[in-house]
């Protein structure tokens, strides 16, 4: 099959073939942006001391990301849409994955200085946009790939390489920039040359895992001959809602409900480096051990629960991993020291996977054909909308508590804040209609 002919359905009557392997390479790579420049280490070194005040560096790295949620929010669900109507995925894949790369290589150039606090924030944020805009239209290749039969395993089996991509990244950062195994002049502190360097490692990481998507996923067919010119591309997005909402409401609610769980799941891994190092005395290098384990936990827990996934159906993957990271988090609360943070925090990683990946093939069961991309736009835009709500609980949760607690104590309820988001997320899961059966 050539590079450039459509694929309009699954190539393979086996699940785990080279479009899978090839799609599931790219999440691989994904991880080095998220893992270790979004969330373990090149944030930390953002807000570090380097740049002055602590707490100034952390506001500023959030005012930037905030921004950054608000594009995410007005231009991903347009940006998907085109994309169906034009059959022009895989490109838009290709055109933000290289320009993820080129931002992540520029932060190289963010000197440990306060002066360059503004420049890395905003390259920061920059990522996390571009990530979104690739992730809409990869999130929608999946039908292309699978059936509704293997739909779970091969959402799963994404989720399980992104994790797994993420473990070896973090492991080659940790002991080959942060302590090194092997001095080499990388490896030097002099001006973060090592941290910055980490930035160059992240982009070469991301490329060099998209190219099999590039040159092995066949580009996928329009799904309408008329072009959406972008000036009417929020009507059709409007009008989407509204026939959403007179026509499948089910859908419509999904999306809602998804929302709410999937800014408490995010919300585990945002906070739970600051936990672990805040709340139980984890020092640096010990919060990168403690993710790279989380993340092969995570990566069991989202091929075990893909499997599960195209056997019980994912509302009800969904609902087990919600209701065991109630206990999990609840255990996290409770325990005295970093044992028993070990113990139930990778309990936590591993119902985290199996409900990411059961949420997104939930939507790929739903999904009427030809308009991946613009209800996988709607996904991404509805979580953003609702990305407030668990940073927001998290915050209320250690506020409420301070005055009552010893200095130094209060961050520990912030946990019990992430609890309500995925106590709420549940609740509005479960008057929703899972999709139909596919061997129905």
């Amino acid at each position: 099959m050539s590079i450039n002919q459509p694929m309009s359905g699954p190539v393979s009557e086996k699940w785990l073939n080279k479009y899978t392997l090839a799609w599931a390479s790219w999440d691989w790579g994904q991880a080095a942006i998220n893992a270790v420049m979004i969330t373990f280490v090149f944030t930390v070194y953002l807000t570090s001391d380097l740049f002055g005040d602590k707490d100034h560096a952390s506001l500023v790295l959030s005012q930037a990301l905030t921004v950054g949620g608000l594009a995410i929010a007005f231009l991903v669900p347009v940006t998907g849409l085109r994309a169906d109507a034009a059959g022009r995925r895989k490109l838009w894949i290709v055109v933000n994955t290289l320009i993820l790369v080129a931002i992540c290589a520029a932060c190289f150039f963010v000197y440990p200085n306060p002066a360059f606090l503004w420049f890395g924030a905003i390259l920061i944020a920059l990522m996390s946009v571009v990530s979104e805009f690739a992730g809409v239209n990869y999130n929608a290749v999946l039908n292309q790939i699978s059936t509704k039969a293997t739909v779970g395993k091969v959402s799963g089996f994404g989720w399980g390489m992104g994790y797994v991509g993420g473990i070896l990244a973090l492991a080659l950062v940790l002991f080959g920039f942060v302590e090194p195994i092997v001095q080499w002049p990388g490896a030097s502190s002099e001006n973060s040359l090592n941290l910055r360097l980490i930035a160059l490692f992240s982009a070469g990481w991301c490329l060099v895992f998209a190219l099999p998507l590039f040159f092995i996923i066949p580009e996928s067919p329009p799904a309408s001959a008329v072009k959406i010119p972008l000036k009417d591309s929020y009507k059709v997005l409007f009008a989407t809602i509204r026939n959403l909402w007179s026509s499948d409401r089910n859908l419509l609610f999904f999306l809602c409900s998804s929302a709410v769980f999937r800014d408490g799941l995010a919300a585990i891994f945002t906070f739970g480096g600051v936990i672990a190092a805040g709340t139980f005395g984890f020092a640096p290098s010990e919060v990168i051990i403690f993710a790279i384990a989380g993340n092969l936990v995570a990566a069991l827990g989202a091929v075990l629960g893909g499997r599960l996934d195209d056997t019980l159906g994912p509302k009800k993957v969904i609902c087990g991993s919600l209701a065991g990271l109630l206990v999990a988090g609840a255990g996290v609360f409770l325990s005295p020291g970093a044992s028993g943070f070990w113990i139930f925090g990778l309990l936590l990683c591993l119902f985290v996977g199996p409900a990411q990946s059961a949420s997104r093939s939930y939507l790929s069961r739903l999904v009427p054909a030809g308009r991946e991309g613009e209800l996988f736009g709607l996904y991404a835009t509805t979580g953003r909308a609702v990305s407030f709500l668990a940073p927001g609980l998290f915050g209320l949760s250690i506020a409420l508590a301070t005055p009552f607690v010893a200095s130094g104590s209060a961050q520990r309820f912030g946990i019990l804040g992430i609890l309500v988001v995925l106590a709420l997320g549940l609740l509005l899961l479960l008057p929703i209609r899972s999709p139909r059966n596919p061997d129905a």
